[in-house]
């Protein structure tokens, strides 16, 4: 056989396309570690000048403050915001961040506060939190700059607090807010014996907390009807075996000096949303409120639920669920989105239920 011969215009050709597969086989393969890479802010913490600092007496501070929707509770809702700064040139996102606000108000508030609007009004601060980068690392400065965000929370908390001096209060965040809200409890709450016995509940959702630093003064929630307690999770498909390891490798908790360290095998709190307790009993799908894609919907409209559709179990700390397959329940958005708070709430009807009922026995507990 005679082999055709390659003239140079041929053999350039070629190998331009052979170069192209390869740079495409690159970007596929190593596609999560450049996009990763485009957020690390290249500069260390410590020579690092963040935003201006918010003002938490202005409403300017604050996303929601007071919001009430009809036929609310007494309740007071502090509520803190998981994680919408991608990253970039800014370890911590600048107050008002105008894409971080956007997915804001069309994923997290309508998901993760819109369950707890039934129970009074709710106050939303805005925060420098920590960029999504800083979720993605386990870098000192990434520790640093979740540490600096406390700041923040705790003087919108005390503001707050200012602003609420009597009645039930109920605390509650997701992801990074969840994070915040954890430390809040332990340095801020759990030494008031006079601000401990005003809060019905405390919500840790989708953030693993070492289950051994929850003081007996504000400990998690053994039963369903327990106040004064914290409800507190971290989710994973009951089949991904690898994403809860790695979840539970991963895991960064408060130390008692306010840093960030390793879980490191300590056991993580698990109280499952839907039965409202501690322990590993299997809950079968038959007692699910109801899971939720509010995202995109207006404030105060409720949304309409999936009911009695996902098992869940708490084991080795990390709440395992059955997953629903249809197709408003699959993560969707860029690369950035898919690694932040899901774009829906598997158990929004059970976080509504649960404050409610843990509402309904504070209230009566109080002397008339």
């Amino acid at each position: 056989m005679i082999w055709p011969r390659l003239t140079l215009r041929n053999w350039l050709g070629w190998t331009g396309f052979a170069l192209v597969l390869l740079v495409a086989a690159a970007v596929a393969i190593w596609r999560g570690d450049i996009l990763r890479a485009g957020l690390d802010p290249q500069t260390p913490f410590q020579t690092y000048d963040p935003p201006p600092a918010p003002a938490y007496g202005s409403d300017a501070a604050w996303v929601m403050r007071d919001v009430r929707a009809d036929g609310s509770g007494p309740a007071a809702i502090f509520f803190l915001h998981s994680t919408t700064f991608d990253g970039g040139a800014d370890w911590n996102g600048t107050i008002g961040d105008p894409r971080a606000d956007a997915y804001l108000a069309r994923v997290v508030i309508p998901n993760y506060a819109g369950p707890f609007a039934r129970a009074g009004a709710i106050s939303l601060p805005r925060y420098r939190q920590a960029s999504l980068y800083t979720r993605l690392t386990l870098r000192d400065d990434a520790r640093d700059a979740r540490a600096f965000a406390y700041g923040d929370a705790l003087a919108a908390f005390e503001t707050w607090l200012a602003d609420h001096p009597s009645g039930p209060l109920v605390l509650a965040g997701v992801e990074q807010g969840g994070e915040l809200v954890d430390r809040l409890v332990r340095e801020r709450v759990a030494g008031d014996a006079a601000l401990r016995e005003r809060v019905v509940a405390v919500y840790l959702i989708d953030v693993l907390v070492a289950a051994d630093s929850l003081s007996a003064s504000v400990p998690a929630c053994a039963t369903a009807t327990s106040i004064g307690c914290v409800v507190g999770w971290s989710q994973v498909d009951e089949d991904n075996d690898g994403a809860a390891w790695r979840r539970l490798r991963r895991a960064l908790v408060w130390n008692d000096d306010g840093r960030l360290v390793d879980l490191a095998g300590r056991p993580a709190l698990c109280v499952n949303p839907v039965s409202g307790a501690t322990g590993g009993a299997a809950v079968p799908a038959r007692l699910h409120h109801g899971a939720a894609n509010a995202t995109g919907l207006e404030w105060g409209v409720r949304p309409a639920f999936i009911d009695r559709a996902i098992a869940t179990q708490c084991r080795d700390g990390i709440l395992r669920h059955t997953e629903l397959r249809t197709e408003s329940f699959r993560e969707v958005g860029n690369w950035a989105d898919r690694r932040k708070a899901r774009q829906y709430n598997l158990f929004y009807a059970d976080i509504e239920a649960d404050s409610l009922r843990r509402l309904t026995v504070w209230l009566a507990s109080r002397p008339n």
